[in-house]
C-alpha cells in the first residue's frame, strides 16, 4: 500500500513537512500509526504537508535503503533536522515534540 497525501497544493509549492511512515501491512498497530498521523497532519499541518505511506511487506527494498529495523516508523524528512519516530504515534504529544509542533487545546478532548 502507498499513498501520497498533498492537500491542494500548487504543484510547483514544496510542502513545509513532509513525512514518510512506514508499516507492516494491517496489522494493529500500523493501522494506528497511519490513523494517529493523518489526525496530526490534518489538525497541525492541514494544507502544508506531504505523506507518504509505504508498506514494507510490498516495498522492502524501499525499507532497506531507509534501514528500517521496526514497524511502524515515522520518518519526517523536511524540515529539517530528520527525525524518526518508532511506534503507532499514539502518544501525541512526543509526535509533535518530534514534529517540531506546538500542542493544540483539542476541544472534543481527543488527545490520547
Amino acid at each position: 500500500m502507498e499513498a501520497t497525501e498533498s492537500e491542494e497544493s500548487p504543484i510547483s509549492a514544496e510542502p513545509d513537512y513532509v513525512l514518510h511512515l512506514y508499516i507492516t501491512g494491517a496489522t494493529p498497530n500500523s493501522t494506528r500509526a497511519v490513523r494517529n498521523i493523518k489526525e496530526i497532519c490534518e489538525q497541525y499541518l492541514k494544507g502544508r504537508y506531504e505523506l507518504l505511506i509505504v508498506d514494507i511487506y510490498q516495498q522492502p527494498n524501499l525499507a532497506q535503503r531507509e534501514q528500517i529495523i521496526a514497524a511502524p516508523t515515522l520518518i519526517k524528512r523536511h524540515p529539517l533536522p530528520v527525525r524518526r519516530l518508532v511506534g503507532d504515534l499514539s502518544q501525541r504529544e512526543q509526535v509533535l515534540a518530534a514534529l517540531q509542533l506546538p500542542l493544540l487545546p483539542n476541544p472534543d478532548g481527543a488527545n490520547e
